[in-house]
């Protein structure tokens, strides 16, 4: 597991520690984070990697797992 995932998987679990972030793959789509989760999530990338997610970019697929939260925190560093 690489640096990046980690870290990311640190902020997840602060925001919700009752999911294992690091082996869900369907996170939205199973209920097991839900628009609260998001929004913290949303609010801590913000903060962490300084990037603000667009409201048409709060998709569950952007959200069902780890990495596509972080390839959408890359996308987003690359429009900076």
């Amino acid at each position: 597991m690489n640096e990046e995932i980690k870290k990311l998987i640190e902020i997840l679990t602060d925001i919700n520690e009752d999911v294992d972030f690091a082996n869900e793959k369907a996170l939205v789509d199973d209920g097991l984070i839900d628009s609260f989760d998001i929004t913290s999530i949303i609010t801590a990338l913000d903060e962490e990697y300084g990037v603000r997610i667009e409201a048409s970019e709060i998709e569950p697929e952007n959200f069902n797992s780890v990495e596509a939260i972080l390839e959408t925190v890359k996308r987003y560093q690359k429009k900076k």
